[in-house]
């Protein structure tokens, strides 16, 4: 399943280094419809994202009821991407 959108990149005081970009509330209810025969535990669910010309393997977080994208410092670093910025992202979810 590869999945692409736009969201806004937000700060979450969470455990990582990380910003975050939710991913739209359909798109999560799809992801979550498969999450049963993709998740390694704790909801989370192993992805492959391309933002521009970067491509990181990552986890999404389930989060009230939606996935978060972790954006990691070396993307943001890529990519020149900041807190309240937008970024277009395809997601592909790993089996």
């Amino acid at each position: 399943m590869v999945i692409r959108f736009i969201g806004k990149i937000f700060q979450w005081r969470g455990p990582a280094p990380y910003l975050f970009v939710a991913v739209p509330d359909k798109d999560s209810q799809d992801i979550k419809s498969v999450s049963q025969i993709l998740t390694y535990g704790w909801g989370v669910i192993p992805v492959t994202v391309t933002a521009g010309r970067t491509e990181w393997k990552t986890s999404l977080f389930p989060k009230d009821g939606r996935y978060l994208v972790p954006i990691k410092m070396a993307v943001q670093r890529a990519e020149n991407l900041k807190e309240g910025d937008k970024v277009r992202l395809q997601l592909e979810l790993n089996l």
